[in-house]
């Protein structure tokens, strides 16, 4: 049986991902990990190997006084875009960390979007279709025992 814990699993997605995703000095990758209780962000250039700003959770400013993980998300993708921009950094490639695009990698993500980070791909909320009614179903005529013996 293999050893296939959940942490083990997103580390290897995240190998495969970071084959493909590289920070440049123009373009730096926004990593992002995540805990049960904390949120982390830095932005990465890659190719001389250092952290350029960072921003979590964890720290004093960011710390909500009320409000769950996606709140916190929030607040560090909109710190770690303004951190980003005050050091001329407009453009990221995003490394989402081997985590599902979803929840609080998300919100971080659009947050940072929306304090001005990655201005090209910023979009709009997608607003929610309107609920479709269902089409009623075709009835299935029933089979009369007359018709089934002809």
């Amino acid at each position: 049986m293999a050893n296939t814990s959940r942490a083990i699993i997103r580390a290897g997605i995240h190998k495969r991902i970071r084959r493909k995703v590289r920070g440049s000095t123009e373009r730096p990758r926004l990593a992002v990990y995540r805990s049960l209780n904390h949120i982390y962000a830095q932005v990465i250039d890659d190719h001389h190997g250092q952290t350029v700003v960072s921003a979590s959770s964890t720290e004093k400013d960011l710390r909500g006084a009320s409000g769950g993980n996606l709140d916190a998300a929030r607040r560090v993708g909109q710190a770690i875009a303004e951190r980003a921009l005050a050091k001329g950094i407009e453009q990221v490639v995003f490394d989402r960390g081997g985590y599902l695009y979803h929840g609080r990698i998300k919100a971080l993500t659009d947050a940072a979007r929306a304090a001005g980070l990655n201005k090209n791909e910023a979009t709009a909320p997608a607003e929610e279709a309107p609920p479709q009614e269902p089409e009623p179903a075709p009835k299935r005529e029933k089979k009369r025992k007359k018709d089934q013996q002809q």
